[in-house]
C-alpha cells in the first residue's frame, strides 16, 4: 500500500489508494482507489508489477464503497450500516428525505461518504405507508373547529396541526378524525 502510494505521488496521479490485498493464492494483487475522475493508471500498474512480480488489478471504487471499507460511526452513533449489514444499496433520492420530513440540510442528510444517508432508502417505504391519508403542509383542511391551513405533519405519530381562523392552532389525530 505504501509503495503504491509512493508511485502515485511520483506519477502525479489524482487518486487516493484505499486498500491493497493479495488473492488467496497470491496470484493477483488488488488495489482499490477513489478518484473524482477517470485515471490512466497503466504506468502505475507496470511499476507495481515489476516490484511484486504478479498480476496487478486497480479498481476504482465509489464514495459509498470507500466508507464501507474504511468504516466509522454514523450520525446515529452506531457503526455504519454499510459496514454492518448492507450488502446492496438501491438508488437514494432527495424525495426520500422529503417524504420523511427531514431538513434538507446536507450536514443532516448526508453520511460520512458525502452521499445521502443509506437509511433514507430502507425507511422510505414505512414513511410512505404511514403518510397515506395525511394532508400536505400548506393544504386547506376541514376540522371540527372549522377550515384551516395545515402547518405541520407528524407522520409517525399520525398527527397534524391546522391553523384555524378564530380557534388558533388545532392538533388533529388522523385516527380520531376518520
Amino acid at each position: 500500500l505504501e509503495k503504491c502510494r509512493q508511485f502515485v505521488k511520483e506519477l502525479n496521479l489524482n487518486m487516493n489508494v484505499i486498500s491493497a490485498e493479495f488473492t488467496f493464492e497470491k496470484e493477483q494483487l488488488l488495489f482499490n482507489f477513489v478518484s473524482e475522475e477517470r485515471v490512466d493508471f497503466r504506468e502505475l500498474a507496470k511499476k507495481l508489477a515489476s516490484v511484486y512480480h504478479t498480476r496487478i488489478e486497480l479498481r476504482q471504487i465509489g464514495a459509498r464503497d470507500k466508507a464501507k471499507e474504511v468504516g466509522g460511526c454514523g450520525i446515529c452513533g452506531q457503526k455504519l450500516c454499510c459496514t454492518r449489514f448492507l450488502d446492496h444499496i438501491d438508488a437514494i433520492s432527495m424525495n426520500m428525505a422529503k417524504n420523511q420530513n427531514l431538513a434538507l440540510n446536507p450536514s443532516k442528510i448526508n453520511g460520512l461518504c458525502g452521499r445521502l444517508l443509506c437509511c433514507l432508502q430502507y425507511e422510505d417505504e414505512n414513511y410512505q405507508e404511514c403518510g397515506k391519508g395525511m394532508p400536505n403542509v400548506g393544504s386547506t383542511y376541514k376540522t371540527q373547529n372549522g377550515e384551516g391551513k395545515v402547518i405541520s405533519v407528524d407522520i409517525l405519530k399520525q398527527k397534524y396541526r391546522v391553523d384555524v381562523k378564530d380557534h388558533g392552532i388545532v392538533e388533529v389525530d388522523i385516527n380520531e378524525s376518520n
